[in-house]
């Protein structure tokens, strides 16, 4: 509370967020898991999957109580819950939960860790760089308007549309915004505090426990699920490069504030991936599983699609192995695969009408945009088919450096039967070839290997255990080769490492050095080691195992700490992604947008003369969404570059955002009440397109211009100015 109250959170804000989420959310949704799941888990557990649970059912419930007009109506669900569970006697006992399993203190201390790094993480990274207020308010990341005009749009509008462009549907995941605009109606806090600080902590501290409560369920052990869940929020690629950090080589983590449908679809899908663990693994199915199981995916289907493909094949994998290996139907699987499928189907067909988004079948396309940042040449140009290759191959070695860990279960290889391993290992190569074989303008496929590597990460530390429990190491040993595998992995990067881009004239053979070497230093290693313990060959392999996987985990952290610590700028600032970029709004815009809001209906159609990022007019960059994102209505043309129809016309060569619109009449309409108002041009929109409201930047109209006498001054606020339509509403 007082990291929230420093940077500008009230105290009403935060009890009315917090009651929400534990009245509202949390606590129905434990006396639902405590009734249809079963099982011995942890308060801290059963508290993650009650909250989880609860967001599923709010969203599910919130689109059909604001397809109905009633927003507030999604408060019926918790307070349904509360009566049955009252009223009826056999259900009571769930208000006190079975008897739990007693977790080690120091596991209850690592959560409390978890939970305080993730705020302090929160806190330096993205609420200090994401102010509330103005001036620093100005500047913040550039899908920052995109997700808070979509939140105004699901908090208003059901179904929704794409609410800069009116009529344009809404083929996207947003079942969060759904969550985004039930949670501000609930609890009156304003959707901006909501996005930038109040939303994510909770949906990122219970991901860290369920993952770390799957790593438990697949290894058995509390330090597993502990090195799970470090894996989740910490494990990177080794960065052996001076200078820009390449993001094929610098993971995105699961869960960011930057990306609010990754984070709410990483979440979801986690206790899919448990029941599937328990359902699969024969345990006692109970019919309170399988709704649970349903209830999840569908909540996914909206939340991140990209799951459910990945999903598919981990459990066409099980289903083909266990009809091998038993001779028999795995019905568990199958019926899974079906409920995957329906949902899949759903979600192509009805949810995103099919539309692709501009992600296209297109293998190395992110290969070929590594190259060319690497070599400074950009994304536009084509790389040689080996360069491609060749970066591909860096990256591929980058995963095995992070999940060597699995090559531990080749010294039990019935354990890479086990449904929960194949399931996994299926997701995860699911995952990576996704990213190799499709293309997004803006590089979208990354997101399927984002979706996996918690996953892996699991294997991994199940592989590691495995192998280390067989060779009986002894911590101190263990620990040796992991610092060997650090001080290594540092001092390549210090004294062979690549200043990127190269400059012209460097030859591109430079890339592949440090990597090299460090293969090669792995290699010897490893070598080394079969050759002292040729009797002993599983401790040598997991000391190799031990040393490489060092080399993913903290090597990359004490590099990124170097890597800022030289080529950070004093007093300069960096943010999770070295990729995003900053979306400025003037003050005005901010408050003439705030009058709107506050003096117009929720259907009101405005019009507006901004459609290019401010400062990128020419050409014209259209990702601009301030417009819709501060006066929560929908606008007929403000900026399109994420639209499915913008999409539909980029190629490859084109840059998504500097396309044009592709309505020549609507736009040109548009803009001739802005740069020749008159009473005619104005009512032409009305007439046609409904318009009730002008938003105006007044630095882009002419000198003189007569807009007052075609249409009613409402507001003024510097350069900005709001106008309203004669004849439109009060």
């Amino acid at each position: 509370m007082a990291v929230l109250g420093f940077f500008g959170v009230s105290a009403r804000d935060m009890v009315c967020f917090g009651a929400y989420v534990a009245l509202g959310l949390t606590l129905p949704g434990l006396l639902l898991i405590r009734a249809l799941y079963g099982g011995r888990w942890t308060l801290a557990e059963e508290i993650a999957l009650g909250l989880v649970l609860g967001y599923a059912i709010e969203v599910l419930t919130y689109i059909a109580a604001r397809a109905a007009g009633v927003p507030l109506l999604v408060t019926a669900w918790p307070i349904i819950t509360y009566v049955v569970f009252t009223a009826v006697p056999r259900l009571r006992r769930h208000w006190k939960g079975a008897p739990r399993p007693t977790a080690p203190i120091w596991w209850s201390w690592s959560l409390a860790l978890v939970t305080a790094y993730l705020v302090a993480w929160s806190a330096t990274r993205f609420f200090k760089l994401h102010a509330l207020t103005w001036p620093a308010f100005g500047t913040v990341s550039l899908d920052i308007p995109f997700h808070l005009a979509l939140i105004g749009e699901l908090k208003h509008h059901m179904p929704p549309t794409v609410p800069m462009i009116a009529g344009e549907p809404l083929f996207y995941h947003w079942f969060v915004y759904a969550h985004f605009a039930a949670a501000s109606w609930i609890t009156g806090v304003e959707p901006l505090v909501l996005l930038f600080r109040l939303v994510m902590l909770p949906m990122m501290v219970a991901f860290a426990v369920l993952i770390g409560m799957i790593g438990r369920r697949v290894v058995g052990s509390w330090p597993a699920a502990l090195l799970a869940t470090a894996g989740a929020l910490f494990l990177e690629a080794p960065n052996l490069y001076l200078g820009t950090e390449v993001g094929a080589f610098t993971w995105r983590p699961t869960q960011t504030w930057q990306s609010p449908t990754q984070t709410f679809g990483a979440l979801l899908f986690t206790p899919v991936v448990l029941l599937l663990v328990d359902l699969l693994d024969r345990r006692r199915s109970a019919p309170g599983k399988w709704l649970l199981l349903a209830v999840f995916l569908v909540a996914v289907t909206g939340a991140k699609a990209t799951y459910l493909p990945l999903l598919a094949v981990g459990l066409i994998a099980i289903a083909l192995m266990e009809a091998a290996r038993h001779r028999r139907m795995p019905w568990p699987a199958l019926v899974s695969l079906g409920i995957t499928t329906v949902c899949f189907a759903y979600a192509q067909f009805i949810l995103f009408g099919q539309a692709r988004l501009g992600m296209t079948v297109e293998p190395l396309a992110m290969m070929r945009n590594v190259w060319g940042e690497l070599t400074g040449q950009g994304e536009h140009i084509e790389p040689p088919l080996a360069s491609a290759l060749g970066i591909t191959l860096l990256y591929l070695l980058s995963w095995v450096i992070g999940w060597c860990g699995i090559c531990g279960l080749l010294s039990r290889p019935r354990l890479l039967m086990r449904p929960a391993v194949v399931l996994m290992l299926s997701i995860g190569a699911a995952g990576i070839g996704a990213t190799l074989l499709f293309g997004h303008p803006h590089h979208a496929e990354r997101y399927f290997s984002v979706a996996v590597y918690p996953y892996l990460g699991i294997v991994a530390v199940y592989g590691i255990f495995i192998i280390l429990r067989r060779a009986r190491i002894p911590l101190r040993a263990t620990a040796c080769a992991a610092g060997a595998a650090i001080v290594v992995t540092c001092l390549i990067r210090m004294f062979l490492g690549v200043q990127v881009p190269l400059t012209p004239g460097q030859d591109e053979i430079l890339l592949y050095r440090p990597y090299i070497v460090l293969a090669v230093l792995a290699l010897l290693a490893t070598s080394v080691l079969f050759v002292v313990n040729r009797q002993r060959l599983v401790v040598a392999g997991a000391l190799t195992i031990s040393m490489i996987a060092a080399a993913g985990l903290p090597a990359a952290c004490a590099l990124r700490v170097l890597s800022m610590a030289v080529h950070t700028p004093a007093g300069g600032s960096t943010d999770t992604d070295p990729a995003v970029e900053a979306s400025m709004v003037p003050r005005n815009a901010l408050t003439a947008g705030r009058w709107l809001r506050a003096h117009s209906d929720p259907d009101d159609l405005v019009a507006t003369n901004t459609h290019c990022r401010w400062g990128y007019e020419n050409p014209c960059d259209s990702r601009e969404f301030w417009g819709a994102a501060l006066t929560e209505r929908r606008m007929l043309v403000e900026g399109w570059a994420f639209t499915p129809t913008n999409y539909q016309h980029w190629r490859r060569g084109l840059t998504a955002e500097y396309l044009p619109f592709w309505d020549q009449e609507r736009i040109q309409l548009n803009d001739a009440a802005f740069r020749s108002p008159s009473t005619a041009s104005i009512q032409r929109l009305r007439v046609r397109y409904g318009v009730r409201w002008l938003f105006v930047d007044e630095r882009y109209m002419s000198p003189g211009n007569r807009i007052g006498d075609a249409a009613n001054l409402r507001f003024r606020s510097g350069d900005y100015a709001v106008y309203q339509v004669p004849g439109g509403t009060t």
